[in-house]
């Protein structure tokens, strides 16, 4: 992880930007009156005593009483601790609301559900979709961490391998079997075959558990499937998940979305595509 500036940790205590002015001088210049930060800071006088109680609301500034008052900051350490404590403090007060209200709400709300819903068939919704990129990324790295038995993958060159890498490593540690699916590098762009190139030479080095071919057709979708079916009509072991997107070159990545399904029948039908691309369309060696 990069290393981050000590003013990060502002951002973390939802300040204002007032606020945070403040709190930053006075931890620069001591105990101190109002009107002198207000000075240092560039902060309107009429608003410095409202800016300094918000502070010291919330612990991060004391108080000192006098003629005038004065105002001195809390020690980094105890100001890290103090918001740590606010935070739980307010996660208790929301978790305590809503318990409150926990019971009405199901009553209320729980028929409407129910009834809008009863209808609706197990297995009716074919597929949900998400934005190509994080989204997608995160759901992938879900698949990988909730795989019992096989993890099946078809990419141009696994590109955000980097992205999943934790995720594949968890999943080959619990005794997953993953196999991967590349296009030939005949059917690349010079770029994306030397991106493949080396892919290709960290899964062996350092991926070693991962089989891996090159499909010698065109791979008209390209995802992940977890936990297939164990047996192409979906009818025995259905628990498969898969993510995918179609092959779509003239739109860019940030403007695609890729679909999800837990479909038992679809995710048969994707199975089935891999197994025949793997066993009659594809090459155990890039060339060979």
């Amino acid at each position: 992880m990069a290393d981050r500036d000590g003013t990060d940790l502002f951002d973390a205590l939802d300040l204002t930007e007032y606020e945070e002015t403040a709190l930053s001088d006075l931890l620069r210049l001591g105990r101190t009156t109002a009107p002198n930060l207000a000075e240092a800071t560039g902060i309107p006088k009429a608003r410095i005593y409202g800016v300094l109680d918000a502070l010291a609301d919330r612990g991060f500034v004391k108080i000192i009483p006098g003629r005038p008052k004065e105002y001195q900051p809390r020690s980094p350490a105890e100001i890290v601790d103090r918001a740590k404590e606010n935070r739980r403090q307010a996660y208790e007060s929301f978790a305590d609301e809503l318990e409150t209200t926990r019971e009405s709400f199901l009553a209320e709300y729980g028929p409407r559900f129910d009834s809008a819903t009863e209808n609706v068939r197990p297995g009716e919704e074919l597929f949900h979709v998400v934005d190509v990129g994080d989204p997608s990324e995160a759901e992938t790295r879900r698949l990988y961490h909730e795989a019992d038995r096989e993890v099946r993958v078809l990419t141009k060159s696994w590109e955000y391998l980097d992205s999943v890498a934790p995720a594949l490593s968890d999943a080959l540690d619990r005794g997953v079997a993953v196999r991967v699916l590349f296009l030939h590098p005949d059917r690349l762009s010079d770029e994306n075959r030397r991106i493949q190139a080396g892919i290709v030479e960290r899964l062996e080095a350092g991926f070693p558990g991962v089989a891996f071919r090159f499909a010698t057709g065109s791979l008209p979708w390209r995802g992940t499937l977890t936990d297939p079916p164990a047996d192409e009509t979906g009818t025995t072991g259905a628990d498969g998940e898969a993510i995918f997107l179609v092959e779509e070159p003239e739109v860019p990545n940030h403007m695609r979305q890729a679909a999800i399904t837990e479909n038992e029948s679809f995710v048969a039908g994707l199975t089935r595509f891999f197994d025949l691309v793997w066993a009659h369309e594809s090459e155990a060696r890039r060339g060979d």
